[in-house]
């Protein structure tokens, strides 16, 4: 569209280009890429526009690439061989590895050599560069909000509450991975030298909430209740509103008031209550409205869990449901489809190709499902039984989890005489079963279906040949990890499971066990209600589970000073045989023997793994933007 000004944002914030040669060359102008400020900015239809690229700054970090590495706990390990990854790089050590001059493959999503913020290639997406470009065109558009002369209240509104979250969100993305930044809110003239410092951590947060806080103030709950959203009538779903600015403003604060964040700001390795509690206020706000039933909001029943995580033959359905708040746009038609995230959690012999790249559950994270009983499988009172490990666990487990047994593969007219004998219908994870190998089947004795249903292979519907009738998405946001993070800011910012905050009576353990009700799990036992720390270790365990490689938990275990404790740093594969008759209807009846755990590495860590590393190129420009301790 004409009415986007490219000529000046083209920009990062210190390297001040993307694919340019020189400052100068982000000045220059594009055929008819340009019309006057008056006339950009003049009425909502043309501001709206300007402000639609900000979307496209979103990256697309679970479908970036071919196959895609977002899940750098303990909680996945990716095939042998593949070094290219950066989950390979984290369990190395290698956080370098985030940038594109240290990424021959250009597989990751934080940083591309190649990035363009007005495309629709989700190849071209990456979360470096286009956040600073990003946070350029919200100052940009924040400067010029005077010249909105022909519109409404409302449509001023509307403009400045998106430029206000995303300025946010953009500064938010990157210090969760950096610690404190500069916080950027005005155009930068590149006919000065920067100067702007690195704030604390907190700082830096406090700033992020005074823009979530405007943009939740001005944002509506629902855009199709507007004016100006009624031209777009049922397609505002992934329009920033009050419920996303919320969500972000309460992020932002309980992570500000985690112990990683909290040391590096103000020495001090606990939780820091007061930023807790305004947390905890935040997603009050937020719970209230949703639980009073005035948003568009609610927790999906467990019969359409996966409608969550992926809708198949559906005619390109968004996946999501009424469960997430803040996605990315669907950038292209490989998004959800064969070629992208779906094959990489296919084991070879489902697959029908030898040459998968496969991202493997750890049995070690698999172990964090307890029983339906709502219990760790190690606790005393447990009725987890490692001859029968397959019994009576979370349901959960079944959602997410192909365990031995299981049959995952239905049309078996295709099967040749081999595959016939050695049963390859059945996920064969035992410990020298056909599906286990470290390559191209499973290296820990379980795979993910969380993403995919099972009959993607090569025998049912194909793996990569349906079309594209899988689409997949994995949200940045929703509105169970909202409930989680209300009852953590909740608990440390007042001290008690039972606490609540403002005016909302849900308590930090009823919001965990509303999740966990949602999934036919038991409440969390009275033994661990007694005191703070032992809450927190099953609302950490809730979190594992509900949230499971979602990508959320390498930024907990940072923000909780545990990426490097035992067992957090370890990954492990399940070891057992089979032993008497194998139950084919039933495989949680199977009963195994020497159910054991093997570890396959330990990641080792020292303090500077807290953060990562910003580039060389970057902190060399000039004093005040220092290098991350250790790097």
């Amino acid at each position: 569209m004409k009415i986007y000004i490219r000529t000046l944002i083209y920009t990062t914030f210190l390297a001040a280009c993307l694919g340019m040669t020189s400052c100068e060359d982000y000045l220059d102008k594009a055929p008819e890429s340009t019309v006057s400020s008056e006339d950009a900015f003049k009425n909502f239809k043309n501001f709206q526009g300007f402000t639609e690229e900000l979307y496209y700054c979103i990256p697309d970090f679970a479908h970036g690439y071919w196959n895609n590495s977002f899940n750098w706990g303990e909680d996945e390990i990716i095939s042998f061989g593949v070094d290219y990854h950066m989950g390979y790089k984290v369990d190395m050590g290698d956080f370098w590895g985030w940038q594109s001059e240290f990424d021959g493959w250009q597989s990751g999503w934080m940083d591309r050599s190649s990035t363009e913020a007005n495309s629709s290639d989700r190849m071209k997406k990456s979360m470096w560069p286009l956040a600073w470009y990003g946070i350029r065109k919200t100052n940009l558009g924040l400067e010029n909000l005077s010249k909105m002369t022909e519109s409404t209240q409302e449509e001023k509104d509307l403009i400045a509450g998106q430029l206000y979250f995303f300025r946010a969100w953009f500064h938010f993305e990157l210090m969760q991975y950096f610690g404190g930044l500069p916080y950027i809110d005005s155009v930068l003239s590149s006919s000065e030298p920067l100067r702007n410092p690195r704030l604390s951590y907190q700082e830096c947060a406090d700033r992020a909430a005074e823009d979530f806080r405007r943009a939740a103030d001005l944002l509506p709950i629902n855009w199709d209740n507007t004016n100006a959203g009624k031209v777009t009538y049922g397609n505002n779903q992934l329009r920033i509103n009050k419920i996303m600015a919320l969500g972000y403003l309460g992020k932002n604060y309980l992570w500000a008031g985690s112990p990683l964040m909290n040391y590096a700001s103000q020495g001090g390795t606990s939780y820091n209550a007061d930023y807790c509690k305004k947390a905890a206020t935040a997603f009050a706000e937020l719970l209230d409205l949703v639980e009073k039933g005035q948003t568009q909001y609610a927790l999906v029943d467990f019969e359409h869990y996966s409608d969550i995580f992926y809708t198949y033959k559906q005619n390109f359905m968004n996946p999501g449901s009424t469960e997430a708040i803040f996605q990315t746009p669907m950038y292209d038609a490989w998004m959800g489809s064969g070629w992208s995230l779906g094959p990489q959690f296919v084991a070879s012999m489902m697959a029908g190709e030898t040459n998968n790249v496969l991202f493997t559950p750890t049995a070690n994270y698999v172990n964090y499902y307890g029983t339906a009983d709502g219990l760790p499988l190690d606790d005393p009172d447990s009725d987890f039984d490692k001859e029968y490990p397959w019994r009576n666990r979370d349901p959960r487990f079944y959602h997410d989890i192909i365990f031995d047994g299981l049959q995952v593969i239905q049309n078996t007219s295709k099967f040749n005489a081999e595959q016939e004998a050695a049963k390859i219908q059945f996920a064969n994870l035992y410990t020298g079963g056909n599906y286990r190998d470290i390559a191209s089947q499973s290296r820990t004795g379980y795979l993910l279906r969380k993403f995919v249903p099972l009959t993607v292979n090569n025998y049912d519907e194909g793996l990569r040949d349906y079309g594209d009738a899988l689409t997949i998405q994995v949200s940045w946001m929703r509105l169970a990890d909202i409930y989680l993070m209300y009852a953590e800011s909740v608990v440390n910012g007042y001290g008690s499971p039972t606490a609540n905050a403002s005016s909302l009576a849900l308590t930090a353990l009823d919001a965990v066990n509303k999740i966990r009700k949602r999934a036919g799990v038991d409440d969390v036992a009275v033994k661990y209600t007694g005191s703070v720390d032992k809450f927190m270790g099953e609302l950490r365990r809730e979190r594992a589970v509900e949230l499971a490689y979602e990508g959320h938990r390498f930024n907990d275990l940072r923000r909780w000073l545990l990426l490097n404790e035992y067992p957090y740093n370890i990954k492990t594969s399940q070891e057992f045989e089979r032993v008497g008759v194998f139950d084919e209807a039933d495989p949680t009846q199977n009963r195994v023997a020497n159910f054991r755990e093997a570890t396959i590495l330990q990641r080792n860590y020292s303090d500077k793994h807290n953060w990562m590393p910003l580039k060389t190129s970057d902190v060399t420009i000039y004093p005040e933007f220092n290098q991350n301790p250790g790097w």
